[in-house]
């Protein structure tokens, strides 16, 4: 008998709470247009304000593509360059440390670059436990 709730269903709802976080209340509250202008600055203009809101935007369709359970590779092939980009971009010039020794570090996007890698490496035919 097959088990309701996995391991990776967990792990993909815990992923798809942050992405939702990440995405949702920046584009409610309109600081996704803070960050677009804070990419124009730092290298990215006349790009940066769509290019905030196209991250956003993509997190959001990650959180829900991992809530269904599809596109998983996609997904993680998509949204690991990306968090990659923000740890050289942004989080790098921080420190390791998000809370404690530091803030807004780079170790909490090494640890869902993690999380992203081992479901795309575990999926088979688009689709997981």
């Amino acid at each position: 008998m097959d088990r309701i709730i996995t391991p990776t269903l967990v792990l993909r709802i815990a992923l798809a709470a942050v992405f939702f976080m990440h995405g949702i209340p920046s584009i409610c509250t309109g600081a996704v247009n803070n960050f677009g202008n804070h990419l124009n600055k730092v290298g990215f203009a006349p790009i940066g304000l769509p290019l905030g809101w196209a991250i956003k935007l993509s997190h959001v369709a990650c959180a829900m593509l991992l809530i269904l359970n599809r596109y998983i590779r996609p997904v993680a092939f998509i949204t690991i360059p990306i968090l990659m980009a923000g740890i050289i971009i942004i989080h790098a010039a921080e420190g390791w440390f998000v809370v404690g020794e530091g803030r807004n570090g780079a170790e909490f996007n090494v640890l869902l670059i993690g999380a992203l890698a081992y479901l795309a490496i575990i999926n088979k035919k688009g689709v997981i436990a």
